[in-house]
């Protein structure tokens, strides 16, 4: 997993609330157990008609917002079934920080075991981004993860809070095999005492 320090980028507006992990990657999209090529099908039913053609009005397909790396959501992000191909599929399309007044709680540490980084506001700050990405390709946020904060175009500066061990394993790119992986000589120590005192397991 990659190392999470600072991203500064392109923010888009998606201040529908509820919205579940069904809407983020539709079930027919989860025979994979790949955590790559699910971007082309986020939000799949609101980006595309039933012919496969791009709805230009979804937020994802202006062209000012093609590139997002950030998303500020309405409330609620990510409720339903616990599926971890919803945060598969916002990390394949280049989505690495998402801010809502609330997450769904598998959502929310899902999110963090694949390298984004979920943040909760209070409405009125979540609000006030909301303004600052419907500016469009022109305003582009900071969010600073060593710091806690978000930095908006015209420099408001937002702090927020992070789980510390959470935010460890961001900064580090550990997941739960990068953690296990951190004690592998204690484990191999472990192991040898173990095989020389137990040879016949």
């Amino acid at each position: 997993m990659e190392k999470f320090t600072k991203v500064t980028g392109i923010a888009a507006p998606m201040p529908l609330v509820n919205i579940d992990t069904d809407m983020i990657i539709p079930k027919v999209f989860l025979k994979t157990i790949k955590r790559s090529g699910l971007g082309v099908n986020l939000f799949d039913e609101m980006r595309y008609d039933r012919q496969g053609n791009e709805i230009a009005d979804f937020v994802l397909n202006k062209p000012q917002y093609r590139d997002a790396q950030i998303l500020i959501a309405g409330d609620n992000f990510g409720c339903g079934s616990s599926r971890e191909h919803a945060p598969w599929a916002l990390a394949d399309f280049g989505i690495k920080v998402i801010v809502s007044t609330s997450f769904a709680d598998i959502f929310f540490n899902n999110s963090f075991k694949n390298g984004m980084l979920p943040i909760v506001l209070p409405q009125e700050q979540v609000d006030l981004l909301m303004k600052d990405a419907e500016k469009g390709a022109n305003a582009r946020m900071t969010v600073d993860l060593e710091a806690q904060e978000i930095t908006t175009s015209d420099g408001t500066v937002i702090g927020f809070e992070v789980d510390s061990f959470k935010k460890h394993c961001l900064l580090n790119g550990l997941d739960d095999i990068g953690l296990t992986l951190e004690k592998a000589a204690a484990i191999d120590s472990f192991e040898a005492v173990a095989a020389q005192a137990r040879p016949w397991v």
